[in-house]
């Protein structure tokens, strides 16, 4: 049974090997992996290990290979298809980003309620009415829904996006969503990990002129 941590090792794993597969280097090994990971050495041989992947001591890992392995694992055999609501600044930002960029995981439908935006194609996907949303999701088959409206919206939004069948939401909503236990909701709120990120800068600032001072 693979935890949602290990999960996400994988998918940072799989990220830093086509980086290194662009750089055409062909074996890693794991002390390797686990610093650009900044995780330990043995947890990337525990988390390589449940996907059927053992290196050797001289060459490490084939790099292509733990793609491959990690790919089956994170992977669906037929494409899986996302539903994006919200076609602001954001939703638009991640349109391009994952336009192309996974053949197996792609947005396959956007929704919003400017005329503007609807009923056209940007970065490859399809543009609906908000009006349609259930029902598109439903006729796609869509399972994964990706949340970018304001906080006012996303319940209702998560609520409809569940109706047509989606059973992963990606939030990024400000707001915690109610929905069934048996759909799994991931929340990434970008003003914790702003803020997150300026406290530790301010604390290795204070740290830094401090070892100046002494």
């Amino acid at each position: 049974m693979h935890s949602q941590r290990n999960i996400g090792r994988l998918s940072v794993y799989r990220r830093l090997l086509y980086g290194l597969l662009e750089a055409r280097t062909e074996y890693v090994h794991s002390h390797t992996l686990a610093s650009l990971a900044e995780v330990t050495a043995a947890q990337v041989r525990r988390d390589l290990m449940a996907v059927g992947c053992c290196g050797t001591p001289r060459r490490g890992y084939a790099v292509s290979f733990l793609i491959e392995s990690i790919g089956e694992l994170l992977d669906t055999p037929e494409p899986q298809g996302a539903a994006l609501v919200g076609i602001g600044n954001l939703g638009s930002a991640l349109l391009a980003y994952f336009s192309g960029r996974r053949p197996k995981l792609a947005i396959m439908a956007a929704f919003d309620i400017d005329p503007a935006k609807v009923n056209r194609v940007m970065h490859g996907c399809r543009c609906y009415p908000v009006e349609k949303l259930e029902n598109t999701v439903r006729k796609k088959d869509l399972r994964v829904g990706i949340v970018t409206v304001p906080a006012s919206e996303a319940q209702g939004i998560a609520e409809a996006l569940v109706r047509g069948g989606v059973r992963g939401l990606l939030n990024f909503a400000p707001t915690r969503l109610h929905v069934a236990r048996d759909v799994f909701v991931e929340d990434m709120d970008m003003t914790m990990s702003l803020e997150k990120a300026a406290f530790f800068a301010r604390r290795e600032d204070r740290k830094r002129k401090a070892r100046r001072v002494s």
